[in-house]
């Protein structure tokens, strides 16, 4: 049955969404603060990596993270004037880093991300942008067999979930890496992923596909949400109040803004990342690389080449601290020393995190025609299409692929 469907967010979870239930036969619009994908989902490190179903908060991670927040090269910042608002969320985190719960949240979010090529190869079809999604694997370099020994549980997690890997030593890194530096003793190829080669011109390509099909884009500011009896009625903007029939909150960090309205709050972190893209860096890498250690990707785009990464805690309206995009680039010069470094940018976003490592997906337990999409974390690009596929399952009353029930907005 046709629908009259309102979609709160422009980034990929958001255009995805919009996407299929425009190709479903909706009425769509979207609303959105800022132009199609060029908030969070502009800079990420471009990954569709199945691989990537190891969850954040993992058993000893506590035991890391003085080492991380001494080390001036770490991957973890926390902004002490934030620390104590940070805490509540941060406690949570660390009472989900169980072999138990990572083992649960593995199988969660492999069932989510398994086919996230395929599906994003079907959706850019669809939008008439073929060449972004392309198919490779990626390395995972370690400068020590004891670091590599460290990820044990996570490369068990991944095995167990069906993801094919080799193990190799130094010589076979530099066969398959063959710039990268000699610092790296240890490496594991992960078979059989993906990356897009520029995530921004992904969502302006569905957001342009969207908008022939006649769906609608409004720039506007959300600032309240009403309610009746029936759910959500609608939505109070900047440019006056806009009808709402069906509803689907897909605002990445700002979600839990907008679900605290509906009286279903979730706890949310700006996990803020950054990166540097070079235009002429000199490189020609076969595929992404990932260093455990310094938690960073290293992945070739049609712009160039992107390297990302950082965890910063500092609430998501401070401003930025190209500090750690300085950080970056010292990471980069030890990968690759003979990178060219001259023409580069810089950049900061906000991952919508959640203390347990897993997005929202599914139904409002409290409006009925309400439906939630976000809080993805590292994933998401790489969650974004089939998070969309089973919202708009969902509003056309089709059975989900997978068992929504670990992304249940209220679990927490």
């Amino acid at each position: 049955m046709k629908k009259n469907v309102t979609v709160i967010g422009a980034g990929i979870v958001g255009m995805a969404t919009a996407s299929y239930l425009r190709r479903d036969g909706h009425d769509v619009t979207v609303v959105t603060l800022h132009p199609p994908g060029e908030y969070c989902s502009f800079g990420n490190a471009g990954m569709l990596n199945n691989a990537g179903c190891v969850p954040q908060a993992m058993p000893g991670v506590l035991w890391k993270v003085p080492g991380y927040l001494t080390d001036p090269l770490g991957p973890l910042v926390v902004r002490w004037p934030y620390l104590v608002k940070a805490m509540p969320w941060m406690l949570r985190f660390l009472a989900n880093a169980t072999a138990r719960q990572a083992e649960r949240a593995s199988i969660a979010l492999y069932s989510l991300i398994r086919d996230t090529v395929p599906t994003y190869r079907e959706l850019v079809k669809w939008a008439g942008a073929t060449d972004l999604v392309r198919r490779s694997g990626y390395l995972v370099a370690y400068d020590s067999e004891r670091s590599y020994q460290g990820d044990t549980l996570a490369w068990r997690l991944r095995r167990d979930r069906g993801v094919k890997t080799e193990v190799l030593d130094g010589a076979g890194i530099r066969r398959l890496m063959p710039q990268l530096g000699p610092d790296y003793v240890r490496g594991v190829h992960v078979l059989d992923q993906g990356y897009v080669a520029n995530p921004e011109r992904l969502v302006k390509a569905l957001a342009a596909r969207f908008q022939k099909d006649g769906g609608i884009i409004l720039q506007r500011n959300v600032l309240d949400i009403e309610t009746g009896e029936g759910g959500v009625t609608a939505l109070a903007t900047d440019a006056g109040r806009l009808p709402v029939e069906t509803l689907v909150v897909c605002a990445g960090v700002h979600s839990s803004e907008l679900t605290a309205r509906l009286g279903e709050p979730v706890p949310i972190e700006a996990e803020r990342g950054y990166h540097v893209t070079y235009s002429d860096p000199g490189l020609q890498l076969p595929m992404p690389v990932h260093v455990s250690d310094a938690k960073v990707f290293v992945t070739p785009m049609e712009m160039g080449v992107r390297i990302a990464g950082q965890a910063e805690f500092s609430g998501i309206y401070a401003e930025p601290n190209y500090q750690r995009a300085a950080v970056l680039e010292i990471h980069m010069k030890r990968m690759f020393p003979q990178v060219r470094m001259a023409d580069s940018t810089r950049w900061m976003g906000r991952r919508p995190s959640t203390p347990d490592s897993l997005p929202v997906i599914g139904v409002s337990m409290k409006q009925k025609n309400v439906y939630y999409g976000f809080g993805h974390g590292h994933l998401g690009l790489c969650g974004g299409a089939p998070t969309a596929r089973l919202i708009a399952d969902l509003i056309a009353g089709r059975p989900p692929a997978i068992d929504l029930a670990p992304f249940r907005v209220n679990r927490f």
